[in-house]
């Protein structure tokens, strides 16, 4: 761990802070996360952000995200008789009703993991 350096402002000593960040941009879910975190849970955000965890925390909810989407979706389909029959026969119904199942495990997946 680096030494923690400051800074004089004034008559102050403030902490040089300087926050270490992958290159891999944050998905869709991350960017939730963080916007969650950061606005409804001030402290928890601090302490991950102060930790080092933050942008672990919010690629490990981004991936896990992404992979709970890509299971629902199929089961729900499933569940909902949305076959690729009905994709040939009527599309815009097709779409239609995985657009719904698309926002339902949406929903399902931003109670379980990012408003936690």
């Amino acid at each position: 761990m680096n030494e923690l350096t400051y800074k004089q402002v004034g008559d102050y000593l403030i902490p040089d802070l300087t926050i270490e960040q992958e290159e891999k941009p944050l998905g869709k879910y991350g960017r939730m996360r963080k916007t969650y975190l950061k606005e409804h849970r001030p402290i928890l955000w601090t302490q991950l952000l102060l930790n080092g965890t933050l942008y672990p925390h919010l690629q490990e909810i981004d991936e896990t995200a992404n992979r709970r989407m890509a299971q629902m979706l199929p089961e729900l389909a499933k569940r909902s008789g949305v076959t690729e029959t009905l994709k040939a026969q009527d599309p815009v119904t097709w779409v239609g009703l995985m657009n719904n199942l698309k926002a339902q495990a949406e929903e399902i997946i931003l109670n379980e993991l990012i408003f936690r």
